[in-house]
């Protein structure tokens, strides 16, 4: 049974740390590009919120709850980037704020966002699947690997914030639009890519 955990847990891992689907990486460096180490407390709103929304559209499609066009999903995927990223462009959150004001709407976004990213990684999970049995197990394994990959970015990123805040010019504004922009355009292009997905998915809701 550990050696199962183990196995579905790497899984998870790589599925959300893999550089050649890189579209959750983006979605979790846009999310916290705003911040450095000192916000550790918003980050870890951030990311309690996040986990939640895919936690519970990961179970709930990979046990056949619910069951949304793959089509659909892998284009909304990239635009939660292009949002999450272009909010932080054009509305950076004040860095003098409360910590967790009532439903701030950063929060209420990881959530909904957690949401449909949860139904993508559920994507991926059900084909790797195939004819298990039990599927509480690899659910369970898979989702702890997310988190740890999870975690693994993030720290990589503030990292090489931290790096560049320390030896460049640059400030905590000016490092935040270089990740929020580069993510908007790699967003954008992955929404082109994926734009005739999109269609099909309307094309079957119609017949």
């Amino acid at each position: 049974m550990f050696s199962t955990f183990l196995v579905w847990l790497r899984m998870g891992f790589e599925h959300i740390a893999d550089v050649q689907g890189y579209d959750h990486i983006l979605f979790v460096v846009s999310l916290i590009a705003l911040y450095t180490m000192s916000d550790w407390k918003r980050i870890l709103i951030l990311l309690t919120a996040f986990t939640l929304g895919h936690t519970i559209t990961l179970a709930m499609a990979t046990l056949d709850i619910v069951q949304v066009d793959a089509g659909l999903i892998e284009f909304l995927i990239p635009l939660t980037i292009f949002i999450t990223a272009g909010m932080n462009a054009v509305m950076p959150e004040p860095r003098n704020t409360e910590i967790i004001p009532p439903l701030k709407w950063k929060y209420v976004m990881a959530l909904s966002f957690g949401f449909i990213h949860g139904l993508g990684f559920s994507n991926y999970l059900r084909d790797l699947l195939g004819d298990e049995e039990s599927i509480l197990l690899p659910l369970f394994s898979f989702n702890i690997g997310l988190e740890v990959g999870q975690i693994t970015i993030v720290l990589i990123t503030m990292g090489i914030g931290y790096l560049v805040l320390k030896y460049t010019p640059l400030k905590i504004r000016q490092w935040s639009l270089v990740l929020s922009t580069g993510a908007m355009g790699l967003s954008s292009f992955l929404m082109l890519q994926r734009f005739e997905g999109l269609l099909r998915a309307f094309a079957s809701l119609m017949v």
